[in-house]
C-alpha cells in the first residue's frame, strides 16, 4: 500500500521510509509560528524548560496581527512580551505594526512557506500552507513551545480524504464557496484528525487565493491539514516569493484513502454559511427569506487577499453601500493594502462608503474593529461562526465569500453578485 502526499512528507521529516495512518513519529520542522495571543503562553512555557535558546532563529515566524495595533493594555502587554523574546533570540521573523499582516496571508507572501515543508503553528488555520504542497497544521502553545526549543514535534500520522475537483467554477464562484460546500456536505467533524488531499484536473481552474482559501478551511471540517498538489501555479508563487528550495511530492496511486469525494467545480453556486456553523450551508438561491444585514466584513486570512479585494471593487464600483449597513474592508498584509491602493481598489470602497482598515484579524475573533451588538447580523468573508464568535452571544455571523459580502454590503440582505446586474 502506497502513502498519500502528507505521509510522504511526514516520513521525509522523520526519516522515515515509510509511515502510517496511526503511527506515532517525531518530525522535524522547517518552521514553528505564533501569533501576539498564542505566543506569551509560549513564551512562558519555554521559560520552564532547561533549555533557554531557540532551535532555529531563522525557522521561527512571530506575527502580531490579532490586536495590532493594541487596543488596549492586555494586547499591549502581550506584544511587548513577544517583542521583547524576539529580541532576546534575535528572531529573524518577527513582525510588528507597519510590517505585519495577517499571519496565515503573510508568511507564503513573505516566501517563508514551500512545497515539503513540515510547519505548525499556535493557530487553527495554519493550515493554510498546504495551498502550496506543505504539511501544515495548527498546534497548542505548548507544543509551539517545544518546537521552538527543540525544532521537532510529535504527530499521530493522519488518514486521508481525497477530494476530485473537476471542471471549472462559473464566475462569482470562488474558493470560498468550494470548501463551503465541502464542510456543509461532509460536516465539521467530516473530516476529524485527517488530512483533506485535493487532486484533479479541477485544480488548475484555481487560482492560488482560491487554494489559500480552501485549505485555510481544512480545520473548520475537522482536518489536521489541507493539501493541494504542487502545480505550475504553486511553483510560479513560490519562485515569485520565496528562495528557499522546495520538493514536491506526490500520493502514490494506491495510497489508502477514508473515502473519496468527486466535485464538480461547474454545478457549485454561491454557497453561505447560516449561524451558528460552518456546516450550515445554504446556495444562494436556496435561501427563500430576505436575510437583512448591519455590517459586512472583507478580508481576514481567509479572504483578505489581492484577488478578493479585486472581486469586491469590481462590485461595488460606483455602487453604494445600502445605508444603515456597516462595511470593513480589510487588506490582509501590507503589501495587499499597497497594491489596492495602486489598483484604485481603496478609492472604490471609500467612494461606496466602506471603510478599510490596516490588517488585522480583528473582527474574525470578536477583538475589535467590527463587533456586534445582542441582534446584529453580519455577513463576512472569515472562517467561523460560532456563538458570540464575532461579538454578543445573540449576534448572528453568516460566511460568504467576497463576492457575495460585498453585493450584500450594497443591497442590505445577503444577495448574489447577479441580483445587482452583473
Amino acid at each position: 500500500m502506497g502513502m498519500t502526499m502528507s505521509q510522504k512528507i511526514l516520513a521525509a521529516a522523520a526519516g522515515l521510509d515509510k509511515v502510517e495512518a496511526g503511527q506515532l513519529i517525531e518530525a522535524d520542522l522547517n518552521l514553528v509560528l505564533g501569533n501576539d495571543i498564542t505566543s506569551p503562553v509560549a513564551i512562558h512555557e519555554m521559560d520552564k524548560l532547561n533549555k533557554k535558546t531557540v532551535f532555529d532563529k531563522d525557522k521561527i515566524a512571530l506575527v502580531m496581527d490579532h490586536f495590532i495595533p493594541n487596543k488596549d493594555i492586555k494586547s499591549a502587554e502581550h506584544c511587548k512580551c513577544v517583542r521583547e523574546f524576539a529580541c532576546r533570540h534575535e528572531i529573524t521573523n518577527y513582525f510588528d505594526v507597519g510590517q505585519m499582516g495577517i499571519e496565515h496571508a503573510l508568511l507564503p507572501e513573505q516566501g517563508l512557506t514551500v512545497a515539503g515543508d513540515v510547519i505548525i503553528g499556535a493557530d487553527s488555520h495554519t493550515c493554510t500552507y498546504g495551498a502550496l504542497g506543505a504539511f501544515s497544521t495548527g498546534v497548542g502553545s505548548t507544543d509551539m513551545a517545544a518546537g521552538m526549543a527543540t525544532g521537532k514535534a510529535w504527530f499521530k500520522v493522519p488518514s486521508a480524504l481525497k477530494f476530485n475537483l473537476v471542471a471549472k467554477p462559473s464566475r462569482w464562484v470562488s474558493g470560498k464557496d468550494v470548501i463551503l460546500h465541502i464542510i456543509g456536505m461532509i460536516g465539521v467533524d467530516g473530516a476529524l484528525y485527517k488530512s483533506m488531499e485535493f487532486a484533479g484536473e479541477g485544480v488548475a481552474n484555481l487560482s492560488m487565493d482560491d487554494r489559500f482559501t480552501i485549505a485555510n478551511m481544512a480545520i473548520e471540517a475537522g482536518g489536521k491539514n489541507g493539501i493541494f498538489p504542487v502545480d505550475e501555479k504553486a511553483i510560479a508563487y513560490m519562485e515569485a516569493h520565496s528562495k528557499r528550495p522546495y520538493k514536491i511530492y506526490e500520493a502514490d496511486a494506491d495510497a489508502p484513502y477514508d473515502a473519496e469525494y468527486t466535485i464538480d467545480l461547474s454545478e457549485l453556486k454561491p454557497t453561505i454559511a447560516f449561524p451558528h456553523l460552518p456546516e450550515n450551508t445554504k446556495t444562494i438561491d436556496e435561501i427563500t427569506e430576505d436575510v437583512v444585514i448591519d455590517q459586512a466584513v472583507i478580508g481576514s486570512c481567509t479572504n483578505g487577499r489581492i484577488d478578493d479585494l479585486r472581486c469586491a471593487a469590481e462590485i461595488l464600483k460606483g455602487r453604494k453601500v445600502k445605508k444603515g449597513v456597516r462595511c470593513i474592508v480589510i487588506p490582509a498584509t501590507q503589501q495587499i493594502y499597497l497594491q489596492a491602493m495602486e489598483e484604485g481598489l481603496l478609492k472604490i470602497f471609500i467612494e461606496a462608503g466602506a471603510v478599510v482598515s490596516t490588517p488585522t484579524c480583528g473582527p474574525c475573533l470578536g477583538g475589535y474593529m467590527g463587533i456586534l451588538a445582542a441582534g446584529e447580523r453580519c455577513i463576512s468573508t472569515t472562517n467561523r461562526n460560532f456563538v458570540g464568535r464575532m461579538g454578543h452571544v445573540d449576534s448572528e455571523v453568516y460566511l460568504a465569500s467576497p463576492a457575495v459580502a460585498a453585493a450584500s454590503a450594497v443591497t442590505g440582505k445577503i444577495s448574489a453578485p447577479n441580483e445587482l446586474g452583473l
